[in-house]
């Protein structure tokens, strides 16, 4: 788990100061709020957000974890591989790791995405299709350490990372 007191956040409200009070008024299913009218898509549906960095490694890396050593997992953690590859072959799969690598401690691949269009229907594919194993999504802004904790999120169990070596290769 990462320290809250080690970085700093913008705040979130950033360039929507001193705008009208947002409405009580709940929607027709009863549970929801109505929200203003719209004045347009926001930009997060076509670009990644700053400080993302989106450059050749793409915006995100989604790890997708299974234990070498259960023979169950990695056939489903094989045939998941070259599924992704027929289903999404516009998206960058890296081979399949069947022993630990860098900060990863348990088999892995990795995919990445270039855009959130792709972000989206990758992701909710994922969720329904990676079966028993766990995945970890991290954006790319530069700061590989923060990116693989505090800005990660799991799908699954989460595994233990070796960020020591993540803080190794950064001050390199």
């Amino acid at each position: 788990m990462s320290d809250p007191s080690l970085y700093t956040y913008e705040d979130p409200l950033k360039g929507y100061e001193n705008l009208e009070p947002l409405s009580d008024e709940i929607s027709k299913d009863g549970k929801s709020f109505v929200n203003p009218p719209s004045t347009g898509r926001s930009k997060a549906y076509s670009q990644f957000v700053a400080p993302i960095t989106n450059d050749e490694r793409g915006g995100f890396d989604i790890h997708i974890y299974f234990l070498q050593t259960d023979e169950k997992q990695l056939t489903f953690a094989k045939k998941l591989w070259e599924r992704i590859r027929r289903e999404f072959p516009e998206l960058r799969v890296y081979r399949v790791w069947d022993k630990p690598v860098g900060p990863h401690m348990v088999g892995m691949f990795e995919v990445n995405v270039f855009n959130p269009e792709q972000f989206g229907a990758f992701i909710a594919w994922l969720v329904i299709n990676r079966g028993p194993l766990s995945a970890l999504v991290h954006p790319n802004t530069g700061d590989a350490v923060r990116d693989h904790t505090q800005r990660a999120t799991w799908m699954g169990e989460p595994y233990p990372l070796n960020v020591g070596l993540l803080r190794k290769f950064v001050s390199r």
